[in-house]
């Protein structure tokens, strides 16, 4: 068992120890100035960010300055920002105002106090950051008294049906460093706190108020209040490639160990018993196919034979077959990319927004192979129209989602969120897909289409065979629920993860583990596939193609009953905004992951058919 020891501890490696290459650690010299900045503001229960500034917030005196951002960071809502907040390296701060004097508190009107209590109704962080690393809010668990961390801090909490803010930040920097001259930030922690304005003493560079004090109210009428923080610098022994470890160490690393190998040993146990199944079977059904003539009349027993002559006869609607099995690849081909790119370090947490634009751009790019694929099958079956079935498999799930989340933004829109994509970020998608991905699948059909056709083992009669009536449990959704077991089984708990950093703000880094999870996924996929089509070859039922297509992709409606238990059991949306963003985006997330999976099915049934037919001796 060493070498499964090895692997193991291999995958810990990738999943924990790379950072992304060609970020370079920041030196800062003591006392020099170190920028906060603020990224926006987050909520588990409307799931709709907001910038920083959103609310009336201090300012900077020197004007508000936005960070240029990338496609990923546009599309997760990131607003990066300038704050008011003054921090020098190594030099400890005490209480300070953030904006005016102790003698003049900042004043809210009524709307201005009715937005910030909602925000604390529905549970909002403020997300900052510091050197690009977010702050994160100690708390100690109440089971096992446990340190643990989360991200960002709380804008404010509700008590006896009051609300109160946190207008006070305690933040807590630590420094690493080896000669006393260069200093790297290794950790950002706040301790946000409720301080009424009648407390503060002092000055603006030196308030103070008591330990034991009032917190702050925000009342709807409009208030007066101010904002304040301190800042505690701390040696670490911490190194900067580390400096993520709470981060990433904020999801149940050891449940979600100990689910993933459980998950292997389930599903290599069996896809073992049903290749073994399967190959002894297959082997018997070849050999006594091969035998002599004298058998023939024990051979009509048997039905996969029997189908010979239709098997390979195309199925209906060849162009939307063609066109869904080309969009499959290339999501599977852009996931694969995307996953082993990020297993390897160059899409990190700490390259912000790098993954979403990665799986965007490598979408976009693979057109060409999807087209080129898509292209050989509709020659395969006998298509002549390529220009259309080019512009289908170019056109029909790319449209499916941009009407999906142009139809959604409309909402976002209505509520002033930064989630709200653009309209320039927009028509940059747009010609994207029209202008890149559109013309290279044109391309890759048409070297793909002027390829010789997928040669077949046996011919195809004219005159198609009569389908009996088939058991009952080889009816197609039967068949779809039972092929969708194995494959959701082999992820479900990494899907757990994946819905927790969506819908929770959480980091995902695991990438290792979901590069074995993504390969197991493929391979139990393809033998329950292969498994299902023999079975209805044996019924006689020689409709296998879009069978194969959509059995395969049964573990979709798993994923789609999963989304609605985690919905009700972890999230606590209530509002109809959310929850249509949640609905229409968990739509999109199972009609690509039916895509993924019904491909890899549908491929590795036809190469399942064309490997048995081949080997039998045909008439």
């Amino acid at each position: 068992m060493w070498y499964s020891t090895l692997l193991l501890t291999f995958l810990v490696q990738i999943s924990w120890g790379f950072y992304v290459p060609g970020v370079a650690p920041v030196e800062f010299q003591r006392k020099s100035p170190v920028e906060v900045k603020a990224v926006k503001m987050t909520s588990s229960q409307t799931q709709l960010p907001y910038e920083y500034y959103s609310l009336r917030f201090c300012r900077p005196k020197n004007g508000t300055i936005y960070k240029s951002e990338n496609l990923g960071e546009v599309l997760r809502g990131d607003r990066i920002v300038n704050t008011p907040y003054e921090v020098f390296m190594a030099v400890d701060s005490p209480c300070r105002v953030l904006c005016n004097d102790v003698t003049k508190p900042v004043n809210w009107d009524e709307h201005d106090s009715k937005e910030v209590a909602d925000r604390i109704r529905h549970e909002y962080y403020v997300h900052l950051l510091v050197d690009n690393l977010p702050c994160a809010t100690k708390f100690e668990m109440m089971d096992t008294h446990e340190q643990v961390y989360e991200r960002g801090y709380k804008l404010g909490y509700m008590h006896d049906n009051k609300v109160y803010i946190n207008n006070h930040l305690r933040i807590i920097l630590s420094y690493h460093t080896d000669d006393d001259v260069n200093f790297r930030v290794v950790r950002f922690e706040v301790e946000a706190s409720s301080v009424d304005v009648s407390e503060y003493k002092g000055t603006a560079d030196h308030c103070s108020f008591p330990e034991k004090h009032n917190p702050q109210e925000v009342k709807e009428t409009g208030n007066n209040l101010l904002f304040t923080y301190s800042v505690e610098w701390q040696r670490s022994d911490v190194r900067w490639a580390s400096r993520w470890d709470i981060y990433l160490q904020m999801t149940d690393v050891q449940i979600h160990w100990f689910s993933i190998v459980n998950s292997l040993v389930v599903v290599f146990f069996l896809s073992g018993i049903l290749t073994m199944i399967m190959i002894r079977t297959l082997r018997r059904d070849i050999a006594r196919y091969n035998a002599d003539e004298s058998l023939e009349e024990t051979l009509e027993e048997s039905g996969w034979k029997l189908v010979h002559g239709d098997v390979f006869r195309p199925p209906r609607y060849p162009k939307l077959f063609s066109a869904l099995v080309g969009s499959g690849v290339q999501i599977f081909c852009m996931a694969l990319i995307t996953i082993v790119l990020a297993m390897f370090g160059m899409l990190s947490p700490a390259s912000r927004g790098a993954l979403m634009t990665a799986g965007i751009l490598l979408y976009v790019f693979m057109g060409l192979i999807a087209g080129y694929m898509s292209g050989r099958l509709y020659r395969t079956l006998r298509g002549h129209q390529w220009k259309s079935a080019a512009f289908w498999t170019a056109t029909l799930y790319p449209a499916f989602v941009f009407s999906t989340c142009f139809f959604l933004n409309f909402f976002i829109w209505g509520k002033q969120s930064s989630g709200a994509v653009p309209f320039t970020t927009m028509m940059a998608l747009f010609s994207l897909w029209i202008c890149v991905s559109v013309p290279l699948t044109f391309i890759g059909y048409y070297f793909g289409f002027r390829k010789q056709p997928y040669e077949h083992p046996v011919r195809t009669n004219q005159i198609p065979r009569q389908v009996p009536e088939q058991v009952w449990y080889m009816h197609p959704v039967l068949c779809l629920l039972m092929a969708g077991v194995l494959p959701f089984g082999a992820m479900f708990i990494e899907l757990f993860f994946i819905l927790s950093a969506i819908w929770e703000n959480q980091f995902y880094y695991l990438f290792g583990f979901l590069f074995l999870v993504f390969v197991i996924l493929v391979i139990s996929c393809g033998q329950i596939s292969v498994v299902m089509v023999y079975f209805q070859l044996c019924g006689e039922d020689y409709h296998w193609w879009w069978r194969s297509l959509i059995t395969s992709g049964g573990s979709a409606v798993y994923v789609a009953a999963y989304s609605i238990f985690y919905l009700t059991t972890k999230l606590e949306i209530t509002e109809f905004v959310p929850l249509l963003l949640y609905f229409g985006y968990t739509t999109i997330m199972v009609m690509t992951f039916w895509l993924l999976t019904g491909t890899i099915g549908f491929y590795a049934a036809y190469l399942f058919i064309r490997n048995i037919y081949g080997a039998v001796k045909i008439d």
